[in-house]
């Protein structure tokens, strides 16, 4: 049973983290698309930005990752086997929720930054550089949340 919760985290992690992305990228793909239909030469740089609350789905899939190789599942390991307990599968389960949580909010946060940024930079050219660190620096917490998530794993 302790592999089953364990993995039950495995899929929070990377399924929240993904749907955080896919709700930011998509507010900021709506600016992104506002702004190169009027103004099609700031395109490319506003799809770096909408690009960017992508990544908490890449952070939740390595955890999702580390998870797997902690439970040794590319080695075969059987499921069905009680060498892990509920205690650990709780244990990797909660390793993963900084993940899970951090990766989906964040994500639509950044979104939300993004777009913001999007529209300053199809005001202001020169506002490209501040709308790119303004939604880096919500980057951070996703970032935090991957580093905790992964040390987390693999002290259980």
């Amino acid at each position: 049973m302790g592999y089953w919760i364990a993995l039950l985290g495995a899929a929070l992690a990377v399924g929240l983290s993904c749907v955080g992305s896919s709700i930011g990228v998509g507010i900021a793909g709506q600016a992104a698309s506002g702004l190169a239909a009027e103004q099609p030469e700031k395109a490319t740089l506003a799809m770096l930005l909408e690009a960017l609350p992508g990544t908490q789905g890449i952070y939740g899939t390595v955890v999702a990752f580390l998870v797997l190789l902690r439970l040794d599942v590319f080695g075969g390991l059987d499921f069905t086997s009680e060498a892990f307990t509920v205690a650990e599968g709780w244990a990797i389960f909660a390793a993963c929720m900084p993940m899970a949580i951090g990766g989906l909010v964040s994500g639509i946060f950044q979104g939300k930054v993004a777009a913001s940024g999007i529209n300053l930079y199809g005001r202001r050219t020169e506002g490209f550089a501040s709308a790119m660190i303004y939604t880096s620096i919500v980057e951070m917490y996703a970032i935090l949340s991957l580093v905790i998530s992964a040390i987390t794993v693999f002290m259980m």
